[in-house]
């Protein structure tokens, strides 16, 4: 990618941006957080709202957007901020990186707008401090981003609409990210020979980010547990007859993720209940991706996965019934009670800081019914869109063994039946997905989801 490529790209977003609002927009950086003590610092990553528009990951910066120009209000690194973290680039030169038209001292913020500032629109960002800046500035509290009004809301749908397809500077890192996490799930499944642990599968794993300059996307998930969603503990050992839920991602440094699921056999052998199983889930998750195309509803990906999943548990003889008629009971959240998936782009959840504004159509709500009501994604794909498709089958013990739930779907669940498959925890396949002209582009394909290729790659046959 060319540095002419990178400077056009940034301003071509922030053109659209502007051509999507008729008032002033100051998107903050954000700023650090302490972890103990104030030099002990959390490490700094900026606002993705600001990082999609300067395209750099700078801290207590503010970019603004007025009359169809761009301003970079930034203060250059003290001397002792030298001392200590060396040098950095000078407030023009981060400025030309950047291809905006002025930059500025932090301080000169408020006298650029002037009387202007009381037609500012903004979005509030995570960090407590930087938020009291917002405030302070703009003279006025502010709500968290889903509830915006206003033109702040009015900023909000805009930056969903430019946000919500991938344009190809983001698609080029966006792939950079998928290869990096494709290798570090190689090297997860390379170390399980000789981990005692769910923790030495993570290290090989983060290790490989790390060597490649990205870092964790969120905060891994390797365990034995897979029945808990978002397990982030690691002290089990690995034992014969387990299975390894591993959920990881690559953030690079230009802050776009990646997200995969795999779930494999300790021992390198799945039982034969466990393959069955893994076999109904990869089914869920092909069908789900095979309907990924421009103008689905991604509501009907989400059905379909449900479908192709309760079809597979009836044919094991867990569930009894029509896979129609059981899918309309939702039946399929005993073992699936989460969405097929999310956005994807500079947050791994992408825009998630604006609630359902981002991941709903215009006047949808999220349903009440449990397990739909999960659904992060609601409305027409379109192509240029990242998606994540991730069915899974677990078996929490807190739905099942709910009185209430057995009550209602005693007549459909062979419970003898399902005791047989004791040894799945939890199975979830994820892959990250572009949405093409022609239907799915699989973007970390290079990471097989076939159980014998799953498991040559852990004894390495």
């Amino acid at each position: 990618m060319s540095d002419y490529s990178f400077v056009d790209g940034l301003r071509d977003r922030r053109r659209r941006l502007s051509d999507r609002v008729s008032f002033p927009v100051a998107l903050w950086s954000g700023q650090g957080a302490a972890r103990n003590f104030p030099a002990n610092r959390y490490p700094f990553r900026a606002s993705s709202h600001f990082l999609y528009f300067a395209g750099l990951s700078l801290e207590r910066a503010v970019l603004l957007i007025l009359d169809g120009r761009s301003i970079l209000f930034w203060d250059q690194p003290t001397v002792d901020d030298a001392l200590w973290h060396g040098p950095e680039p000078s407030r023009a030169e981060l400025a030309a990186q950047m291809g905006v038209e002025d930059a500025y001292p932090l301080a000169e913020l408020a006298s650029y707008l002037g009387d202007r500032v009381a037609e500012v629109a903004t979005i509030a960002v995570q960090s407590p401090a930087a938020r009291a800046d917002q405030e302070t500035l703009l003279g006025r509290s502010l709500p968290q981003p889903a509830q915006a009004n206003g033109p702040d809301g009015a900023l909000v749908d805009a930056i969903v609409a430019v946000r919500s397809t991938q344009d190809p500077i983001a698609l080029g890192e966006l792939r950079r990210s998928a290869a990096i996490a494709v290798a570090a799930h190689r090297a997860g499944l390379a170390a399980t020979r000789q981990a005692p642990t769910e923790a030495a599968v993570r290290a090989a794993i983060e290790a490989t980010l790390i060597a490649q300059e990205a870092c964790p996307a969120y905060n891994s998930i390797v365990t034995t547990r897979g029945e808990v969603l978002h397990n982030e503990r690691y002290h089990h050992p690995l034992t014969p007859g387990d299975l390894l839920l591993v959920d990881a991602g690559a953030e690079v440094a230009s802050g776009w993720a990646s997200d995969i699921t795999r779930t494999w056999p300790v021992s390198g052998q799945f039982s034969a209940t466990q393959r069955a199983i893994y076999e109904v889930v990869l089914a869920a998750h092909d069908a789900a991706v095979a309907a990924v195309r421009p103008g689905v509803e991604y509501r009907d990906i989400h059905h379909k996965a449900a479908w192709v999943l309760v079809e597979g548990l009836v044919d094991l003889g867990i569930l009894r019934g029509q896979p129609a008629q059981l899918v309309d009971r939702d039946a399929h959240t005993l073992f699936f009670p989460h969405g097929v998936g999310h956005l994807l782009g500079l947050d791994v959840h992408d825009m998630e800081d604006l609630g359902d504004r981002a991941g709903y159509a215009p006047d949808r709500q999220r349903s009440e019914r449990f397990g739909w009501c999960f659904l992060r994604l609601d409305r027409p794909l379109e192509a240029g869109m990242v998606v994540t498709i991730e069915p899974g089958f677990y078996q929490v013990p807190g739905l099942l063994q709910d009185p209430a739930r057995r009550d209602r779907y005693d007549d459909c669940v062979d419970w003898e039946r399902l005791a047989q498959f004791a040894d799945v925890r939890g199975i979830r396949i994820e892959d990250d997905v572009l949405v093409t002209a022609t239907g799915p582009e699989v973007l970390t394909a290079d990471l097989p989801t076939d159980p014998d290729q799953i498991c040559a790659l852990i004894t390495g046959a």
